[in-house]
Formats: structure tokens, sequence, C-alpha cells
């Protein structure tokens, strides 16, 4: 063989070594290697391998992985939620993750009956554990700042769904909670609640006790109109969901009624909460009200009722009345219905 051909049987090799080479990082790098369409969670402070045994059932060929990102010296993860796509190459990856566009999460919490209860709710939804949310619900400089107590505190928590991302800390979760209540509580909802001379922490009191009254949204501008009566005529509220919390508050939450007596009137007679003692408003919320309730008391049914008695005829409703005699015959009604069920406590 010639000295020219064995030159150029040396080139055509070195150039089909290169295009070898060349297609080996080109595979690496941008073709496919996502084998499934899924949503992947990366802790706050994960590290490179963390990462990787996350993305091991979303991969075909981690090593490949390891070798772009090691090659675009990528260590160190952004938390957070991405969305993987099938298909999506190494280099999608890498751009991805190290860019922090993660997904939002759609949050969203329902009538949480304490601070506790809450905490525990969202933390199933975001990065936070439940002890650090309920940390940052309860910090006094906070509440101070706010001017809340903690017990009214759980009315600054509106019952919503909230697009936000999942490895929120709890204090920017608790933050965008108190943003969001002062965007609920805008020029038109402050303006009704001053023409009722309310303060919107009067108003959540009064709508917590109407949430837990009824849970037929079409029942509770009545049931608003009929407490507010009460209090505007300086009468006590006898609210039967009130002494159920006081007995709750004093006995655990494990505490059960399903009448509320005579006897349990006195038993939590000096609690603030016992409504049939004292003619003012509880203290603070005794549920986390949902919107129907608390727009029920800014837009309230206007009639001249005074009593309510649940209904024996209407499951779940009430019957309501303008005077003691026709309530008494309500009650009476229920009385006995509740006698031959055998519901006596």
């Amino acid at each position: 063989m010639s000295k020219k051909k064995i030159i150029l049987v040396l080139i055509v090799m070195i150039l089909l070594i290169i295009g070898f080479i060349g297609y080996g990082f080109y595979k690496n790098i941008y073709t496919s290697n996502a084998i499934k369409t899924d949503a992947i969670y990366i802790k706050t402070n994960a590290e490179q391998s963390d990462l990787l045994t996350i993305l091991k059932p979303y991969l075909k060929d981690t090593e490949s992985f390891n070798w772009v990102a090691d090659l675009k010296k990528f260590k160190n993860p952004k938390a957070g939620k991405y969305q993987i796509k099938k298909g999506m190459s190494n280099n999608d990856l890498v751009n991805l993750l190290r860019s922090g566009r993660q997904t939002p999460i759609k949050l969203a919490f329902n009538n949480q009956g304490t601070l506790e209860k809450l905490a525990g709710r969202i933390a199933k939804q975001i990065e936070a554990d439940s002890t650090q949310l309920l940390q940052a619900f309860t910090n006094k400089d906070f509440l101070t700042k706010i001017d809340f107590t903690q017990k009214q505190s759980l009315g600054i928590y509106i019952p919503n769904s909230y697009q936000l991302y999942w490895n929120t800390s709890a204090e920017k979760f608790r933050d965008k909670m108190y943003n969001e209540y002062q965007k609920f509580w805008n020029a038109d909802r402050l303006q009704k609640a001053k023409a009722q001379n309310l303060t919107p922490k009067q108003v959540m009191t009064i709508a917590s006790i109407v949430h837990k009254e009824t849970a037929k949204t079409s029942e509770r501008p009545i049931v608003a109109g009929l407490y507010l009566n009460r209090y505007k005529d300086k009468w006590p509220l006898q609210a039967d969901p009130t002494i159920i919390f006081a007995m709750k508050q004093k006995y655990g939450q494990d505490f059960e009624m399903r009448r509320v007596l005579f006897k349990n009137i006195e038993d939590i007679k000096d609690s603030p909460y016992n409504t049939y003692k004292r003619k003012e408003l509880p203290p603070s919320l005794i549920a986390m009200p949902d919107i129907s309730a608390i727009d029920a008391v800014l837009n309230p049914k206007k009639h001249e009722y005074f009593f309510m008695c649940a209904s024996v005829t209407k499951i779940g409703y009430h019957e309501f009345a303008k005077t003691l005699a026709q309530h008494n015959l309500n009650r009476k009604k229920f009385i006995a219905k509740k006698n031959k069920q055998g519901i006596r406590q």
C-alpha cells in the first residue's frame, strides 16, 4: 500500500473515531433519557446523591445523567416540585433542575378546627412539617405585629385554594396567608362590617358560630341575621356551638355531645365562650368559618327572628320563630324526637 493510501486510511479512521466520540457526547447530552412523565420533589439542601436517588425511576441511564451533570458543573439542585416529561434529554433535565423553574402547587384547606389541625393539613401539601408550621402560626412577634391573639389567629386563614411553591417555608406560608386575609377584607367587606358596627375580628367570630350552627349555605344568612338581631338588641347569643366548644376545651377535643343540656351550660358557667351566661361576643372564633359563613354575616337576611330550633321534618335545617311561645312549640317537637331516639346527652 502506498504512503498516500496509508495516510488517507489513517485520516478516515481518525475521523471515524472523532465521529464516534462526538456521537457519544451528543447522545449522552441531547437524546431522550426520561422514560415517563411525572412530578418530582426535591427537598431543601438536597445533594447530588439525593437527586440521583429521586431520578433513578425516571431515567433509562443514570450514569449518563451524572456525566452530563458533572460536565455542566451541576452540583446543588434547587428545592421544589419539578415536572419531568417523557423524552427529556439529560441537558433538558440539568437545565430545568439548575434553573429552579419549579411547578407551582395548588394548595387547599377547608375548615380546620384548630391551628394544630391546620398545620397538619398544610404539612401534607408542602415541604414544611407540622411542627415548623405551628411554630410559625404561634410566633409571638408575628402575632404582636398584626395585633392578633393566638386564639384569634385562626381567623387569618381563609379556607380556599392557593397557588404557591412546594418548598415554601412555614414563615412564608403564614405571611402569604396573612396577605390573602388582607386582600379578602377588601373595601366592600370592610364597609359592610362597619355598617353593622362590627370589626373584621367580630365578623369572623360570629361567622364561626354560624358555620358550626348550620352546614346549609342557603340557611346561613338567616342564622346570621338571627344572631345579629340578638347581639344588636343586647341579648345573649345563646349559641349551642359555643357551649360545645367550651366543653371540649374543658374535657378535651374527644369529648362528645349530641345535645346541649342545662347542666352543660352550668358546667362551664364561667367560660368566656358561654353565650348563655354572657351578652358579649366570645373572645375568639370557635372554628374556622368558610367564606359562605363570613359573607352570610356581612350580608345577613333581614327578618325578625330571635329563636331557632333544629327541624324535625327537614334534617339539617332549622325552624325559626319570632316569639318565645312559637319557639317553645318547635323545641317541644325537637325534644320529643330526641327522647324517642334515646339521645339524652
